[in-house]
């Protein structure tokens, strides 16, 4: 169950008009605190990311499937979206929860999220990684004195 704090972020970037995925990203973040803090480890900083797409479109987060994932990765988002709303089995959930429980914390170090940032942002393409930084400078806040 995502906290409280976490739902009322991504509340409040729906409420300003953000994309899904800035909403999803709270989630994201959320579960990488939860490594750190040694509430359950990941094998890797995807699975971390993962989970917390998952618990986003579980709390109504209409994010999409992505386009270039396997079939078994599709599969699991639209069910996921499917579940949104409805409680997890206790068992499934305490099952997963002792899996991870046994992995490392490593995934969540800054090294290796930027190495997952750095990988998949290669896989994007050069306009694709243009076009972003062009639509961040243009959307980027005021800057304070």
């Amino acid at each position: 169950m995502p906290e409280t704090r976490t739902l009322k972020r991504a509340r409040k970037d729906r409420r300003q008009g953000k994309s899904p995925s800035t909403q999803a990203g709270e989630f994201v973040r959320e579960e990488i605190h939860h490594v750190r803090e040694g509430k359950h480890g990941a094998r890797s900083t995807r699975q971390a990311i993962a989970i917390g797409l998952s618990k986003a479109r579980r709390a109504g987060v209409k994010l999409g499937t992505p386009k270039r994932a396997s079939a078994r990765t599709k599969q699991s988002a639209r069910s996921a979206s499917k579940r949104a709303g409805k409680k997890p089995s206790a068992r499934r959930s305490r099952a997963a929860h002792r899996a991870l429980e046994r992995e490392g914390r490593r995934a969540a170090s800054s090294t290796a999220l930027a190495r997952q940032a750095k990988s998949s942002a290669r896989k994007r393409g050069r306009t694709d990684r243009q076009r972003a930084a062009r639509k961040a400078a243009r959307t980027r806040g005021r800057r304070r004195a």
